[in-house]
């Protein structure tokens, strides 16, 4: 399968993204990074807080909690299953990445969050699913559980109708690494190529396995 060649939607919720991230954080270039920090004016860099607690309902039935999370560093991505480009493509690299870790892989979560949820119910999730790796974990849930998820992360989203009535999704592009204890590691950029994505997971769950 061949990488996709960004359009102007994509490179929009590229930049969109980045500017959430990019609104007084510089931007981490590697899991096991330091983490967004606070830009030159501001005078404590304390590290940004990326994340927090969820409730939404998985793919794969029942409900998943950043709680069951606890103990296991995953990787988690906000998206849609109407996206034309970013989000197959994303998926399906992970897909491939989480192939070459091999056995490493089965200690990592990976989640894929709908920011469209009056489409993407946990069913649609599922049958989208099954085009990737069988260890992506959908999730979706009602219109305000979503948005405290997305804000959690700092994801930027814009419902944006279309000519024919219809409506597609803006959304941020980043996948964001969070270690065993839920905390921010760095993200996986959609531009990033085969080996720095497998870098950047690897790192994250050498760390993970780390003492703590």
């Amino acid at each position: 399968m061949a990488r996709f060649k960004p359009s102007g939607l994509v490179l929009a919720a590229m930049a969109g993204g980045l500017l959430m991230l990019g609104a007084g954080f510089a931007i981490p270039e590697m899991a096991g990074g330091a983490g967004p920090r606070a830009t030159a004016g501001s005078a404590t860099a304390a590290p940004a807080a990326i994340g927090g607690p969820f409730k939404l309902a998985s793919s794969k039935g029942g409900v998943l909690t950043d709680q069951d999370l606890k103990g296991a560093p995953f990787a988690i991505f906000f998206g849609f299953t109407h996206c034309p480009e970013i989000c197959p493509t994303s998926l399906w690299e992970m897909s491939e990445s989480l192939k070459r870790l091999g056995p490493e892989a089965d200690k990592l979560k990976v989640l894929f969050v709908t920011v469209d949820p009056e489409r993407d119910t946990p069913e649609i999730l599922a049958r989208y699913l099954q085009s990737f790796d069988p260890r992506i974990i959908g999730l979706s849930g009602t219109q305000k559980e979503m948005e405290a998820a997305a804000k959690a992360y700092r994801v930027y989203w814009r419902k944006v109708p279309t000519s024919d009535g219809d409506y597609t999704m803006d959304h941020t592009a980043l996948i964001y690494l969070m270690d065993s204890k839920g905390a921010y590691e760095g993200f996986i950029a959609y531009k990033d190529d085969e080996a720095t994505r497998d870098r950047k997971l690897r790192a994250l769950l050498a760390k993970s396995a780390g003492p703590s």
